[in-house]
């Protein structure tokens, strides 16, 4: 059968405590006693502030335009990472010696810039003041408070700086900008007007204008193409008839010369060519008969002979038809050596005829050439007109657009004097850095507090832990009764004799000697173990 844990009362609780007195007691004097130590050792931080506003311009919105609310909000970040930056904290960690214990313990710089940006600079929206529209503070912490004020006077004035060489950046780089889109436009307005300029001395015989023009001279030339056909077709007619009388001229000189041919005598119906007929055929009988009926050998003497009379006969002969045809040919010679007169004639018209067709066709070739010229530049004029339409567009479209930019350089112009002069929106100090007079870290009252319940909760957690066991034993009268369900009818207390006294005193003693050695150690090792592990230094803000 299971039985209820037993109920302490409020007395008991008291008795047990009293019991632990020590326990709890040295535990909270060794704690509070380190705590105490390690608070009031934490260096003093110290706190100065300054108050900065966006001054609206110093002239009409309507002259200069007004930044909306979110473009504020962004330069002021864009300026904030600048003021924050690397670059523009490290100088003042050197400057005024800021963090030199951290740097003495061979901490980087890297590491105390990212500490200055992330803890110990704060930048925010301040609203504590009604009078103060679009302002903004910001803080420095630190240990020493000329540095505090030193550090924020300068982190406000490079924002007021910041803020004026943004300005002035945006306005010339604005300014920059349009001049170089400016500049750009106007070579390019430039290049169209040189471009139109080639494209019309290039084309200006098919420019729109010259249409009408090229009109009545392609006319003209069609003109002067029908009477030059004209002219070569008749040509043509005469040089037909020219050259059918040079054919006919020809033909009757050839049958005169073929008639001197006939008429001159034949050598071969001559006697004194019969007589050579006559004398080479008896010859040539008489050499068969030597050498078939005399059997003589071809070598023979007589056979030689007769062959060198045959041979002599026959070069007499061929001599007589050489020497006919040679006065032949010096007669035919002759005769066509003999100038005639009208076949001369003829050829010289002739000649006169096509060198005139030869020219005529030349001016007709010219001609159809210019017709063609003349009209592919006619054909060319609503190309032309088409291309120069497009350059003017093209020219028209950009001289918009840099009439556009020419105002809105105007206007930079403008923004940039207003930003050389700061007339425009500026970021003043209203509130200057102040002086700190007193730290505002680490709270040492309520760490001390802090410290006191600590070493309170780990006694009390002794004294738990001591008492736990007895709790679950029948100690007591009314543990018995509570327990057993029975009720106790008589009780003996416990009796010691002197010497188990004595032993008990000096028991006690020897715990308490030992609890105060303890907790006297204890003491230094809590403080190196509080310093070391920083617990303390982070949660009062001191790092």
């Amino acid at each position: 059968m299971s039985v209820d844990f037993r109920q302490r009362t409020p007395a008991e609780y008291a008795q047990m405590l009293w019991r632990n007195k020590w326990v709890i007691l040295l535990p909270t004097i060794a704690v509070a006693v380190a705590v105490g130590y390690v608070v009031w050792r934490l260096p003093d931080i110290f706190e100065s502030r300054s108050r900065l506003i966006l001054r609206p311009p110093q002239i009409s919105t309507n002259s200069v335009p007004q930044l909306n609310d979110a473009d504020l909000s962004a330069r002021i970040t864009s300026i904030g990472q600048i003021v924050v930056s690397r670059t523009s904290l490290e100088p003042l960690i050197l400057k005024y010696n800021l963090y030199a214990l951290e740097r003495s313990r061979g901490v980087a710089i890297e590491t105390l810039v990212e500490r200055m940006q992330t803890s110990d600079i704060t930048i925010e929206v301040d609203r504590s003041r009604d009078d103060v529209q679009n302002g903004f503070a910001i803080s420095y912490r630190g240990r020493d408070p000329q540095s505090v004020r030193g550090v924020t006077q300068e982190l406000a004035g490079k924002y007021v700086s910041g803020q004026t060489t943004d300005t002035q950046n945006t306005a010339v780089n604005t300014r920059t900008f349009f001049e170089t889109q400016l500049n750009q436009l106007k070579a390019e307005l430039d290049a169209i007007d040189a471009r139109r300029l080639q494209y019309m001395m290039r084309s200006v015989s098919s420019l729109p204008d010259s249409s009408q023009s090229l009109i009545s001279q392609l006319e003209g030339l069609r003109s002067q193409e029908r009477t030059l056909t004209t002219e070569i077709g008749r040509l043509g007619d005469q040089r037909t008839a020219l050259s059918n009388n040079v054919g006919l001229v020809e033909k009757q000189r050839q049958d005169n010369i073929a008639n001197v041919r006939n008429q001159m005598t034949d050598p071969l119906t001559t006697p004194a060519y019969a007589q050579f007929t006559s004398r080479l055929s008896s010859l040539k009988s008489e050499l068969n008969n030597m050498l078939t009926v005399g059997r003589l050998r071809p070598k023979n003497p007589e056979v030689t002979a007769k062959k060198n009379e045959i041979a002599q006969v026959e070069g007499e002969m061929k001599a007589m038809l050489a020497t006919h045809e040679a006065s032949v040919e010096t007669r035919v010679k002759q005769l066509q050596g003999q100038t005639d007169f009208s076949g001369a004639t003829i050829q010289t018209n002739l000649k006169l005829i096509n060198g005139e067709i030869e020219r005529q066709r030349r001016s007709l070739a010219e001609t159809t050439a210019a017709i063609g010229q003349v009209a592919a530049r006619l054909n060319q004029v609503p190309g032309t007109t088409v291309q120069l339409q497009a350059i003017e567009r093209e020219y028209n479209t950009k001289k918009v657009l840099y009439d556009d930019l020419l105002r809105q350089k105007a206007s930079a112009d403008l923004g940039v004097n207003v930003a050389v002069n700061a007339q425009g929106e500026t970021i003043q100090v209203i509130d200057p850095a102040n002086l700190p007079a007193a730290p505002i870290a680490p709270k040492r009252q309520v760490l001390l507090a802090l410290g006191l319940g600590l070493g309170l909760g780990l006694g009390l957690l002794f004294a738990a832990a001591r008492e736990a066991p007895g709790l679950l034993k029948v100690n007591t009268t009314p543990d018995a009764e509570h327990y057993t369900g029975l009720p106790v009818l008589i009780s003996v207390p416990m009796i010691r004799t002197p010497t188990e006294v004595r032993n008990r005193r000096i028991k006690h003693l020897a715990l308490a000697t030992a609890g105060i050695v303890i907790a006297v150690l204890s003491v230094p090792a809590l403080i190196i173990a509080l310093r070391f592990t920083r617990i303390f230094e982070t949660l009062s803000g001191v790092s």
